[in-house]
Parts: C-alpha cells; sequence; structure tokens
C-alpha cells in the first residue's frame, strides 16, 4: 500500500472508531434514563448529544482532507500530522464535554486542536493545487 495513502486509512479507521464510542455514550445513558429520542429533557444528556454531534460535524471534514492529502501524494508526515491533531483535538474536546460543566479548558484545546488540523489541511491541499 501507499505509504500516505496507509496513513490516511489508520487516522480514517481511528477517527470512525471515536464516532463509535461517542455514540455508545449517548447510547448508554438513553438506556439509563430510559430515554427514546433526543435527549428527553434530561440535563446528563446534553454534553453526551454534543460530544457526538460536534465529533460527526468536524470529523468528515478531516477525513477528506486526509484523503485527499493522500491522493495528492502528501508526505505521511505531513498526513500523520493532520490525523494525530484531528484525533487528539477530538477526545480531548469530547472529554472536556462530558466530564466537565461549562466552559472548559479541554473544550478550548479540543477545538484549537481541530481547528488547526482542519487549517493544515486546507492550506496544504490549496498549495498542492498549485504546485
Amino acid at each position: 500500500m501507499v505509504p500516505s495513502i496507509q496513513a490516511a486509512t489508520l487516522w480514517g479507521g481511528l477517527l470512525i472508531l471515536l464516532l463509535l464510542v461517542l455514540s455508545s455514550v449517548v447510547v448508554s445513558r438513553r438506556r439509563r434514563h430510559l430515554i427514546e429520542f433526543g435527549d428527553g429533557g434530561n440535563p446528563e444528556m446534553t454534553p453526551a448529544v454534543r460530544a457526538f454531534g460536534n465529533a460527526a460535524e468536524y470529523i468528515p471534514a478531516g477525513m477528506c482532507g486526509l484523503i485527499l492529502l493522500a491522493f495528492v501524494g502528501a508526505p505521511p508526515l505531513l498526513i500523520h500530522g493532520v490525523g494525530g491533531v484531528l484525533f487528539a483535538g477530538r477526545i480531548i474536546h469530547a472529554l472536556g464535554l462530558l466530564f466537565q460543566k461549562g466552559p472548559s479548558l479541554g473544550r478550548v484545546t479540543g477545538m484549537v486542536l481541530t481547528w488547526l488540523a482542519l487549517l493544515v489541511a486546507a492550506v496544504s491541499l490549496i498549495a498542492w493545487s498549485v504546485i
């Protein structure tokens, strides 16, 4: 397998697993509180639903960036850097939502890392398009 594609597939797989873990947190809390849909007005549900929702909103764009970087033959080190920062950002953000109330360092740090990964991917892709 081409090293760039191999790097993108590693981070794609890990990001998909993260979505599954966050989804299972939502399902577990719904079962515990006998909630069929949404958050049921239960304040314990909101952080779990948002941790999954935020990940589901940002991970697809990040994965597209990783795939496109692999497609244009970007160095595996760049793909690992973007993937690792995105993965760390999404985990830190989710933990900040799930285990800290209100604004938290985890949420801020997670978002900054996520935006950084997406920015590096975007700028790299633009640079690759003009080379």
